[in-house]
């Protein structure tokens, strides 16, 4: 069975983002062309867990994490899981496999200084693209919206007069995010600008640039990463770091766990928990100052 086979699949069955299936389709057919280098044989199904063993000892020695190498794996895995499926292989090579082991590595939030900093300063140019990237970071942090989420939201999908924007995400996934004031006025407002500079909008699409494209992934990136420079030291500014922020402030002002999966879309509270980290201070704090012990040594 083809590789566009399963890619099909994935895509009309599974409802996979295209960033996913192209990332599954680069990996196998990178494994292919080690295949072919190897002398070995590019039928995917006749492939033998000796030889995925190679790729994998090749994927080390070339420089690639332990993250990259099980990444590129899990999409050889969800392969045979697909041939497995269909009839086409009686055991999955990858059966016995386990993942190489990771460093956890823990994305610090930003703190709500260095995000009142942000809004707050004077460091966004006096022009549309300006407006548009402050804008942008708002929604980000303030509703706590995914990258692609955000680059691929329409005009029709915000409700101002609910307050409401309704996403598309993971699996196609519709969930609604409430909009605060602050938000909603500034959506408002780059609204205007668009049709003030009479941008003619590439299908409708919120987020565009001066010449009415869609904003692309890397963009989103640079830009969090650039602005977010001029207020924090933190080596890692990304879209999710944003998004992780929004989580653990929530956590911090009391917001439930179960309130928050359902803002960030996840669809198992287990996902949610990997945000509970980073409010453990705030927790330890709560707990000093309301733990009847701690009150009673106050007392004395």
């Amino acid at each position: 069975m083809s590789v566009s086979a399963f890619l099909e699949y994935i895509s009309l069955e599974k409802k996979y983002s295209k960033h996913t299936i192209k990332s599954y389709e680069a990996d196998l057919l990178a494994f292919k062309t080690f295949l072919e280098t190897e002398d070995i044989s590019t039928e995917l199904k006749l492939v033998t867990y000796s030889e995925i063993r190679t790729w994998v000892v090749y994927l080390i020695q070339s420089g690639n994490s332990s993250r990259t190498v099980n990444k590129k794996v899990s999409a050889l895995r969800s392969y045979y899981k697909f041939l497995l499926g269909i009839g086409s292989v009686e055991v999955s090579p990858l059966k016995e496999h386990k993942a190489l082991k990771t460093d956890t590595k823990v994305a610090l939030p930003f703190s709500q200084l260095e995000i009142k900093t942000l809004f707050d300063s004077d460091i966004f140019p006096k022009n549309y693209n300006g407006s548009m990237i402050r804008t942008m970071l708002q929604l980000l942090y303030f509703t706590g919206i995914r990258r692609a989420e955000l680059i691929n939201l329409k005009d029709q999908n915000i409700d101002f007069s609910e307050g409401l924007i309704k996403v598309l995400g993971k699996r196609n996934k519709e969930r609604l995010l409430p909009l605060l004031p602050e938000i909603k006025d500034e959506l408002t407002l780059l609204l205007q600008l668009q049709k003030k500079l009479k941008i003619i909008k590439q299908d409708d699409f919120f987020f565009v640039n001066e010449k009415g494209k869609k904003l692309s992934n890397s963009f989103v990136y640079q830009s969090v990463k650039t602005y977010l420079g001029k207020v924090s030291t933190k080596t890692k500014r990304s879209p999710h770091v944003l998004r992780h922020s929004f989580a653990t402030h929530m956590l911090d002002q009391g917001a439930d766990l179960n309130s928050i999966k359902d803002l960030l879309g996840h669809s198992s509270i287990a996902a949610t928990q990997n945000y509970t980290h980073s409010s453990m201070s705030k927790i330890q704090e709560i707990y000093n100052k309301t733990h009847p012990r701690e009150k009673n040594n106050n007392l004395k």
